[in-house]
């Protein structure tokens, strides 16, 4: 390692030594801007920009990463194919016709270095006065997030002319190893091209985990080859299944994209799709989820789609074990998300196996702590770290001991009470993934799909002022982007938060939807998470990053992502004249 970090720093010298440094000047916000934001930019003054050659092409370095061949494929097709211009024209330099870009060379220091968890992302980019242009990587990875910046630095004059900015360097590493989204493709099902388009806006913005929650009580969407009936009989239909094809193809977009797919399916709750296959294996299958509509207590599950897997039943861990044998094979990356939220005990209090469990004096917890104890090490034995949702340890009513989810192997999930359950999994030595409801949740704000609700009869309120979302109102671009994840922890619980993820559950959203969900709230998230979201002098910084936004978002759209608007235009055609304090 450390001779790895001596050979980058030889390639760094001869950039550092630049006399670009000399005379360009920092700015919280340039004419042209990246998203999210960098760690470092400057751009020299005066300010200029330079055509791009009509020959540019992207120099690889040498060795192989078909990734990184694929990338710069990719990015120099961009370059050329995208026609964005900014809202504002930028108030730069020209140079000459006869100056011109001709090539953006590419030097990494690690070639092979696996996409994993806690991955190398740095990189510094250069492009001097000269037309020179370099991004300078510890991995390719890295690589790839220059070659974004570098697409992003560019922009097409009023007369169409392709230009880049001159004069500029950029350093930059994130913050946080894993920025992620999540989707859910268990309640909804997302085409595949649905799906791809979301991870190109991931790369874009920088995001490198996308959490596929694929499986949940309404459907079993994927087709395993050891268990092809949970999909013949949980899916929604034929059409709605993703095949071996489709999630090699989708895993393997991601990978050249710098993004890891990291898969959930989802137990002992939220399985009722598998009671089709196997209805021996799941209690209070196809039951009334709210017996009461005035107890909440009486509840068989979180919401309409009631059934659990039983503990008890050896079949259960015969399907569970053939389930993560095919998910480890078909997904490379070291993290399995095997789910345990919402365990609801009205659910298992039903089942006549289990009662005469606890009649004889077991409990709702070491019906967990027994299908844990089975799940936990079948999957590290695949070499993978095991996540699960907050609730297995912190849940009031069914959990588990601490000592069946070593730190070492376990990775939690935090959705519940923001900060203060974050505070309790980091104490208690764990890795987190904070994915606050309060801040993180997309879906929010969008009222209840449950029908049959005479509480919207009355006349005098919305529903208890949040329109009848339980985690509403809707989380605001602002909302996401002004959470710290590390609020109220010491600086050594700090160290135990690797990151965040937005989450979008789908009992509202469909493909219609999906990009106007996500984005741009999702990068508001990736920036907090790549370079923070407060200045050099710890100050928040969401008044000057409402018009890089703007421009954001209107480029994402140009790219073929349907952002929803922040402002109206004339917001960001006439700047400062839309905040609130001047």
């Amino acid at each position: 390692m450390a001779a790895r970090n001596a050979f980058l720093a030889l390639l760094l010298l001869p950039l550092l030594s630049s006399p670009l440094l000399s005379r360009a000047q920092e700015s919280s916000s340039f004419p042209v801007n990246v998203w999210p934001k960098p760690t470092s930019m400057s751009w020299a003054e005066p300010l200029m920009a330079m055509p791009v050659s009509s020959s540019f092409r992207i120099v690889g370095p040498s060795g192989n990463n078909p990734y990184l061949v694929l990338a710069t494929q990719r990015y120099t097709a961009l370059l050329f194919t995208e026609r964005y211009r900014p809202i504002v024209r930028p108030a730069v330099n020209v140079t000459a016709a006869g100056d011109s870009i001709h090539s953006l060379t590419l030097v990494v220091s690690d070639l092979s270095a696996p996409l994993q968890d806690g991955v190398d992302e740095s990189y510094v980019l250069e492009i001097l006065p000269t037309g020179a242009a370099t991004v300078t990587a510890a991995t390719a990875w890295g690589a790839m997030h220059g070659l974004e910046t570098f697409s992003q630095l560019s922009w097409r004059s009023a007369s169409g002319k392709l230009l880049v900015a001159a004069g500029v360097r950029v350093e930059d590493r994130p913050l946080y190893q894993h920025r992620g989204l999540m989707l859910d493709t268990g309640r909804t099902y997302f085409p595949v091209l649905d799906i791809l388009r979301t991870i190109d806006a991931m790369a874009w913005n920088k995001m490198n985990v996308f959490h596929w929650h694929i499986t949940d009580s309404q459907s079993f969407p994927i087709e395993l080859p050891s268990e092809p009936r949970l999909a013949e009989m949980g899916a929604y239909g034929e059409d709605m299944r993703y095949t071996v094809e489709d999630v090699t193809r989708i895993v393997e977009f991601a990978m050249s994209r710098g993004v890891r797919v990291v898969p959930e399916i989802d137990g002992p709750g939220h399985t009722a799709s598998w009671a089709g296959a196997y209805p021996e294996a799941v209690s209070c299958a196809g039951k009334f989820w709210l017996p009461d509509a005035n107890d909440w207590g009486t509840r068989l599950a979180a919401e309409p789609g009631s059934g659990q897997l039983n503990p008890l039943k050896s079949k259960t861990y015969e399907v569970v074990a053939n389930v993560i044998n095919d998910i480890t094979s078909l997904f490379p990356d070291g993290f399995y998300h095997a789910g345990a939220d919402e365990v609801t005990p009205g659910c298992w209090q039903t089942d006549p196996s289990i009662q005469a469990d606890i009649d004889n004096g077991g409990t709702l917890s070491q019906l967990l702590e027994r299908y844990v104890r089975a799940v936990h090490p079948h999957v590290v034995s695949k070499n993978r770290t095991v996540v699960f949702w907050e609730d297995v340890l912190l849940d009031a009513a069914v959990n588990v001991s601490a000592s069946l989810i070593p730190p070492a192997t376990t990775i939690l999930q935090t959705w519940n009470n923001g900060s203060n359950n974050t505070k309790l999994i980091v104490q208690a030595g764990y890795r987190a993934i904070v994915s606050s409801a309060t801040f993180y949740y997309l879906d929010c704000g969008h009222g209840d799909f449950v029908g049959n609700n005479s509480v919207y009869d009355d006349q005098r309120s919305d529903y208890d002022t949040q329109g009848g979302s339980w985690c509403g109102p809707f989380k605001t671009w602002q909302r996401v982007y002004d959470y710290d994840i590390t609020y109220g922890l010491t600086a050594q619980e700090a160290k135990l938060v690797i990151g965040g993820e937005v989450a979008l559950w789908t009992e509202q959203a469909d493909a219609t939807v999906l990009d106007a969900r996500l984005w741009p709230r999702a990068s508001a998230m990736a920036e907090a998470l790549w370079s923070g979201n407060r200045d050099a002098a710890g100050v928040k910084r969401y008044a000057e990053a409402t018009d890089r936004l703007n421009d954001w978002r209107h480029r994402m759209v140009g790219r073929g992502v349907r952002a929803e608007p922040i402002q109206p235009l004339w917001c960001r055609t006439r700047p400062g004249m839309c905040n609130l304090v001047r």
